[in-house]
């Protein structure tokens, strides 16, 4: 009779405590617990989804029943009694579907079913997956039973959402937190897989898989099993690349490459080879948010290493080469701003328009000056053309702080005077003896109730000088009269 196929992801599930990758302290402890017999009647495992939540629970129960010298915290899987657990029918070991068995009732039923005493195993073990699926009721039809369950009873949780389970459940539970696995360990879990089943498979593609399944196991052997299903026993990367959807490297290269060399005509062009090759805008802007995240990495990291996640040797060169077209500034800039646009182009009505703008909009990011090295060119004053700063260009230097002698400031145009200036003749400013009007208490007028001050001011803003200023404010406008307020509090 022929074999009946089995799925890589149910073949290759750990059977002991040993073969589970990523889970170092849980596994540790759990053994440790059986080896002195402190077994706790209730434990909750917590984590995301294929890291090894029901499997270590399904360990647990052959560790505690095994009947070759058991309690073990390494269960034979030879006895009838872990042969019945692996082939999920044992007569002690219940394992429950929280999301289908979520009522009260449900609840009712299992406390019923766990006053008896367990029938041909050591150990009666209730494992419920995905717990957080139970009601309110539910839960607290629980309580109970969970803070002085029956001799011999074990109550195994496993939740991917652990915020829902209530505050009273976890305080009776000894509460295990299940990480990610990380892709160098997947990598070698797949590898050694490939040897099992004589699978042709380079370094690179098995990277390509780590780094879909996003740190879970379970994804990453069932994507290897549906690459040997596209490809048969020889996996190249090209047509692993094409199953998974992996965005082309070259590209986000040449997107980040525009916008470090201030090229936003290059945006167009590049996002409508996005659109032709058929990546959603959505998944894509999260790669161009990782990508900058390793440009950044390797600008402020001298040796990456494993911050990187499987990078190869080519691929850090290139990093590095684009790297070195910004600053660490300008590059949390466009991380900031990508990061910030991101939710808006998944619930965007035109995601294209909103992609593309984001991108055009952070190519002009290293064009606007900064406030600080603004306000140096504001309050410095250059003095019978003294030295200029080596971090600046010299340029025509001008301030606000006006003396009483001194002509107004370069490029503000004659309507600017303060109250300390030069007044006209025969005004009654220069008759001698006569005192400077003061400033009026009150605020000064608004802009637009003076017709005069306004052409003043429209005339001012039209200078050479104050027009290249308001330009590397962009959109920031200042006023004469602020400009007045200002001279004349450094006067005084």
């Amino acid at each position: 009779m022929e074999k009946k196929y089995q799925i890589y992801a149910r073949e290759y599930r750990p059977k002991t405590f040993e073969e589970m990758v990523g889970q170092k302290a849980v596994v540790q402890t759990l053994q440790n617990a059986i080896r002195s017999k402190r077994i706790g009647q209730a434990y909750l495992f917590a984590g995301m989804r294929g890291v090894g939540k029901t499997t270590a629970a399904r360990i647990l129960a052959k560790g505690l029943n095994c009947l070759n010298g058991g309690p073990t915290p390494s269960p034979c899987n030879e006895c009838d009694s872990c042969k019945e657990i692996n082939e999920d029918h044992s007569i002690d070991v219940l394992e429950i579907d929280g999301a289908s068995n979520r009522g009260i009732d449900d609840v009712k039923t299992l406390r019923e079913s766990v006053k008896y005493k367990p029938i041909r195993s050591r150990y009666k073990v209730v494992i419920i997956d995905e717990v957080h699926m139970l009601t309110r009721e539910a839960f607290n039809a629980l309580l109970k039973t969970l803070e002085e369950p029956p001799p011999g009873t074990v109550f195994i949780f496993a939740t991917t959402e652990l915020h829902k389970v209530p505050a009273t459940i976890l305080s009776r539970c000894q509460v295990f937190e299940f990480k990610k696995v990380s892709p160098r360990d997947i990598v070698g879990r797949l590898k050694q897989i490939a040897g099992e089943k004589s699978l042709t498979i380079s370094a690179g593609g098995l990277a390509l898989i780590a780094e879909a399944s996003e740190g879970s196991l379970r994804d990453a052997v069932s994507l290897l099993d549906q690459a040997v299903a596209f490809c048969g026993e020889t996996i190249g990367d090209t047509e692993l690349k094409e199953l998974l959807g992996t965005v082309n490297k070259d590209l986000l290269f040449e997107f980040s490459t525009a916008v470090l060399e201030e090229k936003p005509e290059r945006i167009f062009s590049l996002t409508a080879t996005v659109l032709e090759t058929g990546y959603d805008l959505r998944l894509f802007m999260k790669e161009i948010i990782q990508h900058f995240r390793n440009i950044l990495v390797v600008k402020s990291v001298p040796a990456p290493g494993d911050l990187i996640v499987l990078a190869s040797p080519e691929e850090l060169a290139r990093l590095r080469a684009e790297a070195g077209k910004a600053g660490e500034e300008d590059l949390i800039r466009c991380l900031q701003a990508l990061q910030a646009a991101e939710p808006g182009l998944k619930f965007s009505p035109h995601p294209q328009i909103h992609f593309e703008t984001t991108l055009v909009k952070i190519c002009h990011y290293r064009k606007i000056a900064a406030l600080k090295d603004l306000i140096l060119e504001i309050e410095e004053p250059q003095k019978g053309g003294g030295a200029v700063s080596e971090s600046r260009p010299a340029k025509p230097a001008w301030t606000p702080a006006v003396s009483r002698k001194a002509e107004p400031p370069a490029g503000l145009g004659e309507g600017f005077r303060t109250r300390n200036a030069n007044p006209p003749a025969g005004s009654a400013e220069a008759r001698p003896g006569a005192k400077a009007p003061s400033a009026p208490d009150g605020p000064r007028p608004g802009r637009g109730e003076n017709p005069a001050s306004k052409s003043e001011e429209k005339a001012a803003l039209e200078e050479p000088g104050v027009k290249s200023f308001l330009d590397k404010f962009k959109a920031r406008i200042i006023s004469v009269d602020e400009l007045k307020a200002k001279a004349d509090s450094e006067e005084e």
